[in-house]
């Protein structure tokens, strides 16, 4: 994408050269420093000594028709606050991102052409495409600067300040004291010049710290680009960059799309179709044709799918989970020893076979997976009730303890995963209550109550979620989980480009969740998608993104 290639590149190639690093790795790194993603794999071929081949043209795309795809429709009207990945299922379709992470966690160029990054990784220059908005004008770099400074408002409390915080806010005294007389905090840019708009072309951003993941962090599903004169909101009729129009939004019950004439796509209407919590009642409607594909099955369902002939069902290995996460504010889980004591008692493995019929891998309670580049392999964490229980018994705990749980119906498999945990947390003197809530009540308090199970989605790097989930003081901190070793290594994991390098340092991360974290983790599970055999161009996502643009349906 840029003329000049960085000159971190040249490590990286090397790095192959040597298999420190694979060719998927090489070609993730090299595009986030500016190289184009075919040269990319081009160069990771070369090295590797193998050719690289370039993808077969697709075939002429059936144009017209209207695809119906099951999924929940929430609130939309504040994309910057989104929680959940089927909430920009909607909204990506009206407008775009400054950048695109595919299926293969290559980020390529969106909305911004290019982007060249500084040889200390601390001052990144994108160029913005000739893009237009539905109702006229170019989108410019005033346009990005400001959806950038709205997402990292506080007042707004965007989940994007946990991925940015380290090198664009700092920490800033309000002056007020919490009802414990504690300092009240806030953040702010750290500098003032920290966006820079050059031109309506250049968008520059100068970084507190270095960064390595500046191009993924802006296709964090909330980063949406937004029409700033409607001031983050978003509605029917809302202006957008993208193919399609919102037209028509009933929470609960659907959201209907039509194609912008001369918008890049095939379909002439896009339909998001709510059917509830119970998921046979979404096997139902592909199994008679009502909804033409799901964005994500649920496991209990996978055989019936296959038995459909009429379906193709798409696969992949992800870093999805779900973690019990226990608040570190709310007793009895501020004491260290409670929490320990929890992951002492739980069976991931178990957990896995019982809750998603083994479909995955048994996760280590520190939120970083196997799938991840930078993921380091610690001694295994052995299960221990007896030890859970003598944990209990020096945090005050002697008799054990009673606690309660939230979880949410749907998908079931993450009811199945707490009643597992429930049934083994029990040898170590840990009595669980379970409250299911019904999914749109979870919603409303999944970030509030004190212990909760809660799904967090894929993510290319494994310290995207960590910064996420447990750096101090971000809004999806729903543990509210502070340790400044922690924060510091994981700034300096943020920075490092040496793979291996950041691999030890995600080790340490790793440990702390282990010894002092706010979670217990069951497992890493793969998911997947069913679509009816007439709908085209459709690719699962690791993050179950859906891209309608790509999608056709094939005439009867």
């Amino acid at each position: 994408m840029s003329d000049k290639e960085h000159v971190l590149i040249g490590t990286l190639k090397q790095q192959l050269a040597d298999r420190l690093i694979d060719r998927r790795e090489f070609v993730r790194y090299a595009a986030l420093l500016g190289m184009a993603a075919p040269t990319a794999y081009m160069w990771a071929g070369k090295i590797a000594g193998e050719d690289f081949v370039p993808a077969a043209s697709a075939a002429e795309m059936p144009k017209g028709g209207v695809i119906k795809i099951a999924q929940r429709v929430p609130k939309l009207d504040s994309p910057h606050t989104f929680s959940w990945v089927y909430d920009s299922n909607v909204v990506r379709q009206v407008t775009g991102y400054l950048t695109r992470t595919g299926s293969d966690n290559v980020t390529r160029p969106h909305l911004a052409s290019k982007w060249v990054a500084s040889e200390d990784l601390k001052t990144w220059t994108f160029t913005i495409a000739d893009v237009k908005w539905h109702k006229g004008g170019a989108f410019t770099a005033e346009h990005a600067a400001w959806n950038i400074k709205h997402a990292l408002d506080p007042k707004v409390g965007s989940s994007i300040i946990g991925l940015m915080k380290g090198y664009m806010l700092k920490d800033v005294d309000t002056g007020k004291k919490d009802d414990k007389g504690n300092a009240v905090m806030t953040t702010e840019l750290w500098d003032a010049n920290a966006i820079e708009v050059k031109d309506k072309k250049t968008l520059i951003l100068h970084l507190k710290e270095a960064q390595v993941a500046v191009p993924e962090h802006f296709f964090h599903y909330p980063f949406l680009m937004l029409d700033p004169k409607e001031n983050g909101k978003f509605k029917v009729g809302s202006n957008g960059t993208g193919s399609f129009e919102l037209v028509a939004l009933e929470v609960g019950r659907k959201a209907v799309l039509k194609r912008i004439k001369d918008r890049p796509g095939y379909v002439d209407e896009l339909q998001f179709i709510d059917l509830g919590d119970n998921p046979s009642a979404v096997a139902q409607a592909l199994s008679s044709k009502q909804v033409d594909g799901i964005y994500q099955g649920n496991i209990e369902q996978f055989d019936i799918y296959k038995a459909m002939d009429h379906v193709n069902i798409s696969t992949v290995v992800t870093a999805q989970t779900a973690v019990a996460r226990m608040r570190s504010d709310s007793k009895p889980f501020d004491n260290p020893k409670v929490r320990l004591a929890v992951r002492m008692a739980t069976d991931p493995a178990k957990t896995l076979q019982i809750a998603h019929k083994g479909v995955g891998s048994a996760a280590e309670h520190h939120h970083v997976a196997p799938v991840h580049p930078d993921y380091f392999k610690l001694a295994e964490f052995k299960r221990d009730p007896e030890g859970a229980k003598k944990v209990l018994a020096d945090a005050g705990f002697k008799d054990g303890i009673d606690i309660e749980i939230n979880c949410k119906p749907d998908p079931s498999w993450e009811q199945a995963a707490v009643e597992a945990m429930a049934e083994q947390w029990k040898e170590a003197g840990i009595r669980a209550k379970i409250n299911v809530l019904p999914s749109n009540k979870f919603w409303e308090v999944w970030d509030k109550v004190p212990f909760g199970f809660t799904e967090w989605t894929h993510r290319p790097l494994g310290f995207m979620v960590l910064a996420l989930a447990y750096r101090t003081g971000v809004p999806w901190n729903e543990s509210a989980y502070s340790n400044k070793e922690f924060d510091a290594l994981l700034t300096k994991a943020e920075g490092t480009l040496d793979v291996k390098a950041r691999s030890e340092i995600l080790g340490k991360l790793e440990k702390i969740m282990q010894e002092d974290g706010p979670i217990a983790q069951p497992l890493w599970r793969s998911v997947y998608a069913a679509y009816d055999k007439k709908v085209q161009g459709f690719e699962i996502h690791p993050t179950l993104y859906i891209f309608g643009e790509n999608l056709a349906v094939a005439k009867a």
